[in-house]
């Protein structure tokens, strides 16, 4: 008889066993199965067969450590589970497991014994769960987390903390330690405020630096920390909040850099500023009561009397001593010009032989007045250079007056000159007090000096030797100072870049004879920082008809290219305001950049050098100094080719 309709349908009249066996075996994401007390396979669900790759009648009757690796076969880790199980009811555990194929999964095992109602063991259920794929993300997490770890620790120019809400340290990396002294156990768990000085805490800024960092997701500050040991170094930090999905704070990232040392170096460089401008200052200073000094005794030269022994001793000394003081004033005026970057030279042509007599002669009164003995070797043929003549001298005279000084009465003097490998170079030695090794790196500092003698005469400032480096670097040259040292004298080594001798031979009137008839006229803009050096270049190529304008900045030099685009730039690449490369990027934009002549001026001439400025654009690169040949063979063309 069927049930009446719209009623519900009974539940199947089905046995508990049959009811369980349903439920087992429609489970296919886990491996149940049984066992029997020798741990062999009774029963056998889809799930098994899925997860295993057994059939039933492929593992039914075969003992259950088939799944497990040989290394756990070898130590009895199989029977190991079921002596657990038989004892405790239950056994879990995680480890690798083999399927048919020889592959292997990660496996959660839980094994529970199975009794009668007397307690005899019966049999095992065994239920498995692969974990393979949460153990290989775990697996990435925790590499993760291990890499980021390490790449923290390994950081050692920063210090990079956690702080929890309240700004307790809670993780400290290797920099950490570095910068403040402290070791991880010292310092996690302590408030970040330890770094801070007294005055700072009590101002509240370590508070200020949290707030700053809620409110704003981060925040930056610089000031003096304070170490473990007490000392304090200038700190840049950034603090950066931490928050979960909520918005909840959960804490606080900073990162600390060091800054003691750019801190040292600003310093020193504001002091340096500070001392140029000072003897600057102090040197125009000086000039006005020179002048009438000068003038008040170049009257009482004119109205003295014969017959007057005292006055005119007391007139020489004063001549003396003020042109002493002149010299003085003078070297400090030219330190503060080359510091400064204002220090011009009128380069020429010149046969550094002939600058080298003029210092010799300039030089002599001294020498021969400490009696010693001057030993001078230079070549007959002349030794071209270009630089200025009266910087060179000055060169030249320094050292041999500084040798002179340094060395005792009745010593001897060598100035030298040679041309080798294409270099002019000037040696200056004597037999002097010498120079002691730890003052060999530094003799050409401003106001380094050497230990003074008891019979030295004349002062000095010790900015002798500075000036006279900076001028020899201003030529493109070098110099160098050798000692054995105390009383051994000492040599300083002058390296100038030397002229070949058709180089500078030419002049701008030969140049005129070897032009093309019919020369092209171009719009040339040269655009050099070096006033002199731009106004002879301009003066040069307009005696040959060229249409030239001059710039001494780059910003100026752009704004005029724009205005009226030239035919040829001469373009320096060391300009105050902007480079010159920035000036032929700009002139390569305007319409017909591409065809304008661009030529770079340069101090620099390695291959390096030339590269890049081929690279950026440039068409040549020319080394200073520019023979005046050379430059009017490179800008005057027939007009054909124009």
């Amino acid at each position: 008889m069927s049930p009446p309709e719209g009623s519900p349908t009974p539940p199947l009249a089905l046995a508990p066993e049959h009811v369980f066996k349903l439920l087992i075996e429609g489970v296919t994401d886990y491996a149940i199965f049984m066992l029997d007390p020798a741990g062999l396979v009774a029963s056998w669900n889809p799930g098994a067969e899925r997860l295993k790759g057994y059939k039933r009648d492929e593992i039914v009757g075969r003992h259950f450590s088939v799944f497990y690796t040989p290394e756990a076969k070898e130590t009895g880790w199989p029977q190991h589970e079921l002596d657990v199980a038989t004892r405790e009811g239950r056994f879990e555990d995680e480890g690798w497991r083999v399927r048919k194929d020889g592959t292997m999964f990660w496996a959660n095992v839980v094994i529970s014994a199975l009794r009668d109602r007397n307690g005899r063991l019966q049999g095992f259920a065994k239920i498995t769960r692969d974990l393979t794929e949460r153990r290989n993300v775990e697996q990435q997490l925790r590499e993760s987390e291990e890499g980021f770890r390490l790449l923290l620790e390994g950081v050692e120019d920063y210090a990079i903390l956690l702080l929890d809400p309240e700004g307790r340290v809670t993780s400290w990396n290797t920099g950490a330690e570095r910068i403040t002294g402290y070791t991880a156990q010292e310092i996690i768990g302590h408030s970040f405020e330890r770094f801070f000085l007294p005055a700072d805490i009590a101002a509240g800024r370590p508070a200020e630096e949290l707030r700053g960092a809620v409110l704003n997701r981060r925040s930056e500050d610089r000031g003096w920390r304070v170490r473990k040991d007490g000392t304090r170094f200038f700190a840049e930090a950034v603090v950066t909040s931490l928050r979960d999905t909520t918005g909840r704070i959960r804490g606080f990232a900073k990162v600390v850099r060091d800054l003691s040392e750019r801190k040292r170096i600003e310093s020193l460089e504001e002091q340096g500023r500070n001392l140029t401008e000072f003897l600057a200052m102090l040197a125009h200073e000086l000039r006005n009561p020179l002048a009438p000094i000068s003038n008040a005794v170049a009257i009482i030269a004119a109205t003295e009397q014969e017959g007057q022994p005292r006055l005119r001793w007391a007139r020489e000394v004063i001549e003396r001593q003020t042109a002493h003081l002149t010299r003085l004033v003078d070297d400090l005026l030219d330190v503060s010009r080359i510091t400064r970057g204002k220090l011009r030279l009128k380069s020429a042509a010149l046969d550094l032989a002939e600058t080298a007599r003029l210092a010799i002669e300039g030089s002599r009164e001294v020498i021969e007045k400490r009696g010693h003995r001057l030993h001078v070797k230079l070549p007959q043929e002349p030794v071209m250079v270009y630089g200025d003549a009266t910087r060179l001298t000055q060169v030249v005279l320094n050292l041999l007056n500084n040798a002179a000084k340094y060395t005792p009465s009745g010593g001897d003097v060598w100035v030298e000159l040679e041309a080798i490998d294409g270099e002019a170079v000037v040696r200056v030695r004597d037999t002097g007090v010498g120079i002691a090794p730890q003052m060999i790196e530094g003799i050409f500092d401003l106001f380094a000096q050497g230990e003074r003698t008891l019979d030295r005469s004349e002062g000095g400032l010790g900015i002798g030797l500075t000036l006279t480096r900076r001028i020899v670097m201003l030529h493109g040259g070098s110099i160098k100072a050798e000692s054995p040292g105390p009383g051994g004298g000492a040599q300083f080594t002058v390296t100038l870049p030397k002229l070949d001798m058709q180089t500078a031979e030419s002049d701008p009137a030969r140049a005129i004879r070897r032009l093309p008839e019919g020369a092209a006229v171009h719009r040339v803009l040269v655009v050099d920082d070096n006033t002199d050096a731009a106004s002879s270049m301009a003066m040069l190529l307009r005696m040959h008809g060229q249409e030239v304008e001059v710039e001494e900045r780059g910003l100026p030099a752009i704004e005029r290219l724009k205005a009226q685009p030239p035919d040829i730039i001469l373009l320096d690449i060391g300009l105050p305001d902007v480079s010159g490369y920035e000036v032929a990027r700009e002139a390569r934009q305007l319409p017909g950049g591409d065809r304008i002549r661009i030529y770079a001026l340069t101090g620099y001439g390695q291959q390096e050098d030339r590269r890049r400025t081929i690279e950026a654009g440039f068409d040549g690169h020319l080394v200073k100094p520019i023979a005046p040949d050379d430059l009017v063979a490179l800008v005057v063309e027939p007009k054909e080719r124009g």
